[in-house]
């Protein structure tokens, strides 16, 4: 049950890797709603996400109250144990210190979801408000420094609430709590997974587009290439790739899509729309309006192309991060709009849009690419955002800065690609902040621009660590930078996780 949380869908996901299939609702659905669910899917148990609200907020979301009482399995994360509290007698109150990152928490009573922690486990949280005090047939599982009701659980309903994530990584043993739900609270069983549902991906498209003709928009990740595999098996000759180089791209890309697009037997279609991009992003530093006029520009390429060849549908690689980050629904928070969802423009002049990865994690998206036969070197390509090097120039966009930063950015995807690191890597790559710094080269001053280095670890993009390089592959790569780019004095290395920061910069 989804109350605006940015890890909703990373809960429904965390499920979904015990072999188990899970659906997200609104909060707003009835006991009568989730009673009609049962014609289509055997419903076992209910997991409330965490929010960004309070309770006791104005318009803050809330649940129908039948639904607790109906005795199916709840389990309460974050704003949903707050919720279930209040809702069972429990006394929630705004925490006088409020708790964020790391933590640990002390379990008192082993069982139900918490059946198989330890005395003490690293946790993970993010909340504002806390569950005080409970009433009698509430029974207090787990506490922490500042939260004295970290974990709950119902005498004799199987109702459950824990203050902390345990669907993040960082959560050490959360899996262990989300495993026990499951499995011991809700009787499932493991016969789910993402590779079964590629016939479910192309019979939706065939069914959204019929025998009409469709473009795809191919950027050359794995999300793109692999709904354009799903499209060409669901619509085969009406597909069209189309790859618009918008001046914004790494180098090398034109010619690596084009070769990737033959290697799949895909009919592409390039577009050099650069000076059309550029020209619109002249003068332009704020990065949702970035976005935005990079979504608008996409689009009208799109339409241009056709319109050309007839085509009413324009098919996407749109993923659930790109949804949820985009503030995908009315209780969720904006983090940063992408340009394929929130950026797209009010007025199409497509017939629809289809997203058939919608719903679907990194991950998971590369084990259906896999199962389509995608080569593994494409399969586990770098993810690249949308709006390219836009994104990674942090404040106005000009031919120089976007000169520089791919040849920063080209040293250090060659040094990191042929890294022992590579293998535990999610994603690296270079961003140009856009301020300047004294330096020395040649016995002589020279003012030039800071480049940094951005790598990260991480299983899903919704949450993400720091890599932890050797200092001798970032000092290679920092004088390699700096003397072949000649513009670039100094060289930082990002040490910042997500959250609180993002992977990309902007």
């Amino acid at each position: 049950m989804d109350f605006g949380g940015q890890y909703c869908h990373l809960i429904a996901r965390r499920v979904r890797e015990n072999g188990v299939y899970s659906e997200i609702v609104a909060n707003d659905i009835t006991a009568g709603d989730l009673e009609g669910l049962k014609s289509r899917l055997n419903v076992r148990g209910l997991i409330l996400s965490g929010g960004p609200s309070s309770i006791y907020e104005d318009g803050a979301p809330k649940m129908d109250r039948q639904i607790v009482d109906s005795g199916i399995p709840i389990l309460g994360i974050c704003y949903g144990h707050q919720l279930l509290a209040s809702y069972l007698g429990c006394n929630v109150v705004r925490a006088h210190k409020q708790e964020y990152g790391s933590s640990y928490a002390n379990i008192k009573l082993r069982e139900g979801v918490l059946k198989d922690m330890s005395a003490k486990e690293d946790i993970w949280m993010s909340h504002g408000d806390t569950v005080l005090s409970v009433p009698n047939h509430i029974k207090v599982m787990a506490t922490t420094e500042n939260c004295p009701v970290a974990a709950f659980m119902h005498e004799s309903l199987p109702i459950f609430g824990v203050q902390w994530h345990p669907e993040v990584v960082h959560t050490k043993h959360g899996d262990k709590i989300l495993s026990a739900f499951i499995f011991d609270v809700c009787k499932c069983r493991p016969t789910w997974n993402a590779q079964k549902t590629v016939p479910k991906y192309v019979d939706d498209i065939k069914a959204a587009i019929g025998d009409s003709k469709a473009i795809i928009a191919l950027s050359g990740g794995v999300d793109s290439s692999t709904a354009a595999l799903l499209a060409s098996r669901a619509i085969g000759k009406n597909l069209t790739a189309v790859f618009v180089d918008n001046g914004l791209m790494r180098e090398g890309e034109a010619a690596s899509i084009a070769a990737m697009a033959k290697n799949l037997n895909i009919n592409l279609v390039s577009v050099d729309a650069s000076k059309e991009f550029l020209g619109a992003l002249s003068g332009v530093s704020d990065p949702e309006q970035k976005r935005k006029i990079i979504g608008r520009e996409f689009i009208r390429t799109f339409e241009r192309v056709a319109s050309g060849i007839n085509a009413q549908y324009l098919i996407q690689g749109t993923i659930y991060p790109d949804r949820i980050e985009s503030g995908h629904s009315k209780k969720s928070s904006v983090i940063k709009t992408h340009h394929n969802v929130g950026g797209l423009p009010t007025e199409i002049k497509f017939k629809g849009i289809v997203e058939p990865l919608r719903d679907l994690y990194k991950d998971e998206v590369r084990k259906v690419a896999t199962s389509l036969g995608m080569p593994e070197e494409m399969v586990h390509r770098q993810p690249f955002p949308g709006p390219g090097l836009a994104v990674r120039v942090l404040g106005d966009v000009t031919v120089h800065k976007l000169d520089i930063l791919r040849k920063a950015d080209a040293i250090v995807t060659a040094e990191l690609s042929k890294s022992e690191a590579n293998k535990r890597l999610w994603q690296y790559f270079a961003v140009f902040p856009g301020i300047k710094s004294t330096g020395v080269k040649g016995d002589s001053r020279a003012y030039g621009y800071v480049i940094t280095i951005r790598a990260v670890e991480s299983r899903e993009a919704m949450t993400a660590s720091f890599a932890e390089l050797d200092w001798p592959l970032l000092r290679r790569i920092s004088t390699l930078i700096t003397n072949q780019v000649p513009e670039i004095v100094r060289v930082t290395y990002d040490i910042t996780d997500k959250p609180p920061g993002t992977i990309e910069w902007e």
